[in-house]
């Protein structure tokens, strides 16, 4: 447990200033967050970064997180992300037929996913920020709260198992606390810090944003329980990976969008 406290008081140390001083920095360290989070899923897959399917995804993930929807590589060519990505779609089916198959069509869905899951998570990270710190500000919140809510409600009244084949310690009981902290917590965050004019929307937001942020965990769970892994990573001890740490926000940030609340 101190461990993993350790660990937290300096990835916060680390994240943080990133955070306030925005800008290029910030681009540039959720690039470096991202890289290493999509390293570690096609690890989960057997895949190296240092082949070519892992290179393509570095490329590709890369291009997701520019802070635009289209390229301009030359003043009369625009080329957008989704025609980049149908690209390398059509790069790693080739793949799969050059490798007489070694490389799978699975191996290359699998890719092209997981490129798309981290790397669309991780430009609302980049998005968000940009229409401002306090946006960013509630949606972590607003997850600490839910995770931390579901341990403590989980451990001092859970009884029903939410979806042990998934995650075994998870409890109905924790995932509503969790529900309920985050929403103590937004209700205070408006108080000081006002994100909309409508309390009500500001709740059903905060239901949501709490509700997918758990799903996201569950699906991190779902991942590691098929590939028969403990941890994502091991650059966080106690903690796990950067997949481990930011997978709700992966799930949360781009719904704080779709809902066209930011």
């Amino acid at each position: 447990m101190m461990q993993r406290i350790l660990t937290a008081i300096l990835a916060v140390a680390i994240f943080l200033p990133f955070v306030i001083i925005g800008g290029l920095p910030f681009t540039l360290f959720i690039y470096l967050l991202a890289t290493i989070a999509l390293y570690e899923l096609l690890r989960m897959k057997n895949i190296s970064v240092q082949t070519f399917p892992g290179v393509l995804s570095l490329i590709l993930i890369w291009v997701l997180l520019f802070p635009s929807t289209t390229l301009d590589f030359m003043t009369d060519v625009n080329v957008s992300k989704v025609e980049i990505a149908l690209l390398a779609v059509v790069f790693l089916l080739s793949y799969t037929v050059i490798t007489k198959n070694k490389f799978t069509f699975d191996d290359a869905a699998f890719v092209i996913l997981a490129t798309i899951y981290i790397g669309i998570g991780f430009y609302y990270f980049i998005e968000t920020s940009d229409k401002g710190l306090k946006y960013l500000f509630f949606a972590m919140f607003v997850i600490w709260a839910t995770d931390s809510g579901a341990y403590f409600v989980g451990r001092a009244v859970g009884k029903r198992k939410l979806w042990p084949e998934i995650s075994p310690n998870k409890t109905i009981e924790g995932s509503i606390g969790g529900v309920i902290c985050a929403l103590i917590v937004a209700i205070i965050f408006q108080f000081f810090l006002p994100i909309t004019d409508s309390f009500f929307k500001m709740l059903l937001i905060t239901v949501l944003l709490s509700i997918f942020g758990q799903m996201g965990d569950l699906v991190e769970s779902a991942l590691k329980r098929h590939y028969d892994v403990k941890d994502s990573g091991t650059i966080l001890p106690g903690h796990g990976g950067i997949l481990d740490r930011f997978d709700s926000l992966l799930f949360v940030l781009p719904i704080f969008h779709f809902l066209q609340f930011v």
